[in-house]
């Protein structure tokens, strides 16, 4: 981080030390009307929480991200989680999780309910078909502000960006090695420390198999507990996983109910990953809608609880600081390169590309809440198809 903005974040005013009930009441409404993927929510929450209400200082915010893109598993919802344990503990981060993940997973809940019913969401491709120009405007905007804040101009974290941005854009998935390439590239160059094993440990939290439960239940745990070991950043990560896991392997969802997945965690507010209790509930119904929820999230708790102390105090170890640096510039040229995986399957034809360079035109020029943008783009889809 440049030295200008270590002095920025030193001189904001500190956050309030009473903030909890009112933390927990924003992150609800996030997960209600919080719209556009994991980039666009973490730049709701650097708009709302460090410019404008001042709860948290800059290099809090900064800290959390850094840890959410440096440990697997969700972005947004990590992020969300660690500020709810910066202000309330254990106890802060149980309720933020709640609250961040409930209101978005009960809408996958019922969504997928009237799915199997009544056989498909013709209406739902209809309205993905438009919203995806505005998701992908909304991540557009919301990235272009979070890559300022994360690398500033910093030329060794640009191109580490920059590597990690066409790594994704081509092969369609986040590479793990290149996240710890890039981590360990910013610590020799940023602060030449000698070797620690503590750094080559990291790469365990991705070993190990996942064996088959001895029920439909524990199968569905274990799978989506490993595949939320396998997203770093982006949730966009876990599609690839999910496709191969339960489409081409276990069978469990034919193509088009994987694509109808997709489009429902786009028309969803909230963590992208949550399309998991969609894909659980097709599966096994509401037991294996909440197995995939607690597979995924329930890991991403624990590392914010257990890591998220130890990261705090140690955050100011220079090495630590440059090896986490290297590893944000990494994840965010990922999620990055996420956007443009997006936009090739969502903005391809006329109509699509208006909506986007419309929608995009809107968000520069004028501050249009998402929720509406995305109303919007949906009504217009609906309207083509018809």
């Amino acid at each position: 981080m440049s030295q200008l903005a270590t002095t920025e974040s030193r001189a904001e005013a500190a956050p309030p030390a009473r903030v909890l009930p009112q933390l927990v009441w924003y992150f609800l409404r996030l997960g209600t009307w919080g719209f556009g993927g994991p980039i666009a929510l973490a730049g709701y929450m650097q708009r709302d929480l460090v410019d404008e209400k001042r709860w948290f200082t800059r290099q809090e915010f900064l800290d959390g991200l850094a840890l959410a893109q440096l440990a697997p598993g969700p972005l947004a919802a990590q992020l969300a989680m660690y500020l709810g344990l910066l202000r309330g503990g254990t106890i802060g981060a149980s309720l933020v999780a709640v609250a961040f993940i409930a209101p978005s997973f009960l809408m996958v809940l019922a969504l997928s309910f009237f799915y199997v019913r009544f056989g498909g969401l013709p209406w739902m491709q209809a309205a993905f078909y438009g919203v995806g120009g505005a998701v992908v405007a909304i991540i557009a905007r919301s990235a272009i502000k979070l890559v300022k804040t994360a690398i500033g101009k910093d030329k060794l974290l640009w191109c580490i960006f920059l590597v990690l941005l066409a790594a994704t854009a081509i092969t369609e998935r986040e590479i793990v090695w290149l996240f710890l390439a890039g981590g360990l590239l910013s610590l020799i160059v940023k602060a030449r420390p000698k070797l620690s094993p503590s750094l080559s440990s990291f790469a365990v939290l991705t070993g190990g198999s996942v064996s088959a439960g001895t029920s439909l239940f524990f199968q569905i745990l274990l799978f989506f507990t490993k595949a939320s070991l396998f997203v770093f950043g982006s949730g966009l990560a876990i599609v690839p996983f999910l496709h191969g896991g339960i489409v081409l392997e276990r069978h469990w969802l034919t193509e088009q109910q994987f694509i109808d997945a997709v489009a429902v965690a786009m028309i969803t507010p909230g963590p992208v990953v949550i399309t998991v209790g969609f894909i659980g509930y097709i599966v096994h119904g509401w037991s294996g809608a909440v197995a995939a929820a607690l597979g995924v999230f329930l890991p991403v708790y624990l590392v914010v609880v257990i890591a998220g102390p130890f990261y705090k105090k140690f955050a100011g170890n220079p090495q630590l600081r440059a090896f986490v640096q290297g590893v944000t510039a990494a994840a965010t040229g990922a999620i990055a390169g996420a956007i443009i995986v997006l936009a090739r399957r969502s903005v391809t034809d006329g109509p699509t590309i208006l909506i986007a360079v419309i929608s995009l035109l809107l968000l520069f020029k004028w501050k249009i809440p998402e929720p509406l943008l995305i109303s919007a783009a949906a009504i217009a889809g609906l309207l083509i198809h018809r």
